[in-house]
This record gives structure tokens, C-alpha cells and sequence, in this order.
């Protein structure tokens, strides 16, 4: 990881990071479960709140935090965006993770 909650003037990008000569830039969405009997249906998946304009957002955000000549990092060939939900019960227990590479 190179870089976790990057400013920018524009804005945060949770996660920046480098696999090989690709840079990583990823949105996390997080949810906590509704109530200790809650379980895991589609509606408190936090990755299905990941819409188009936040995709967007991130893409812009990628796009200043490269321009930031202020900046030391490797350099990279390819850009990639990831997207992480994580899902916590009412104990903030870990209750599911999941992360997709190459999300938009």
C-alpha cells in the first residue's frame, strides 16, 4: 500500500497502492449489519451502493493524485479500480468482506 485516505484537492481516495507497474486505486463501502439478528441480504451489502457518479468521483480522484508532482511513487504503466465492502455486525465483528479487482 502506498497510500491510505489520499488527499487531494478534490477529495479522498480510500486505498492507493501498486501491484507491479499497476496502480491501485480503491473505494471501500462499508455497512454495519441492522441489529444483532441480522443477516447478510442485498439490501446491507454496501457494495451495491457503489454507483456510476462515485465511480466517476474515484476515477477524477486517481487522476489529480497522479498529477500531484509533490508526490513520490513508483511509476505506473496500467490503472486499476478496485472496490472493497466490508459488512460489520451491531458488535462491529467482521461479518463479510469482499473485494473486486478491476470493479469499473
Amino acid at each position: 500500500m502506498i497510500e491510505r485516505n489520499a488527499r487531494t484537492r478534490y477529495g479522498e481516495i480510500d486505498l492507493n497502492a501498486f501491484e507491479g507497474r499497476t496502480l491501485v486505486s480503491t473505494e471501500v463501502k462499508a455497512r454495519r449489519a441492522r441489529g444483532p439478528q441480522a443477516g447478510s441480504g442485498s439490501h446491507e451489502q454496501p457494495l451495491n451502493a457503489l454507483r456510476p457518479s462515485q465511480q466517476a468521483r474515484v476515477r477524477r480522484l486517481a487522476l489529480a493524485w497522479l498529477s500531484d508532482e509533490s508526490r513520490v511513487r513508483p511509476t505506473a504503466r496500467t490503472i486499476r479500480f478496485d472496490a472493497i465492502g466490508v459488512t460489520v455486525d451491531w458488535r462491529d465483528r467482521l461479518i463479510r468482506l469482499d473485494h473486486l479487482e478491476a470493479a469499473w
